[in-house]
């Protein structure tokens, strides 16, 4: 018998790779994945052109629980603008001087586990 939070994170692993795919179409040079540090974790990294983004994926399978976009806190995108400061600051760019924000994926299944939807939300600090 497979536990809640096995299938929990191989959900989770399915949405990454589906929004790893989709910001790859949109033109997305992804970067890296699950980069974690003392502060926190960020599921993808990611540049287009001169554009850094830091993006949360969050995957639902049915609406039981509510739809992605419901679930991502203040205090989670608090903790992403921490983490994406300190990666900047590690890998010699200034926070000050380039573009970038925090962005968030939403991969929507059915209970079956086709896929129903995948958002992208490129600056969710707006």
């Amino acid at each position: 018998m497979i536990d809640m939070s096995h299938k929990r994170a191989r959900l989770g692993r399915l949405g990454e790779s589906v929004a790893v795919r989709e910001l790859t179409r949109r033109g997305y040079e992804v970067v890296s994945r699950n980069w974690r540090c003392w502060i926190g974790e960020v599921d993808v990294v990611a540049r287009c052109g001169e554009t850094w983004r830091f993006f949360e994926v969050r995957t639902r399978r049915g609406r039981e629980f509510g739809v992605p976009e419901e679930s991502l806190t203040a205090t989670k995108i608090e903790r992403m603008v921490d983490v994406a400061c300190l990666y900047l600051a590690e890998h010699d760019e200034n926070v000050y001087e380039i573009d970038w924000s925090i962005g968030l994926v939403a991969v929507e299944m059915d209970v079956a586990g086709r896929l129903l939807r995948v958002d992208v939300y490129e600056n969710i600090l707006q």
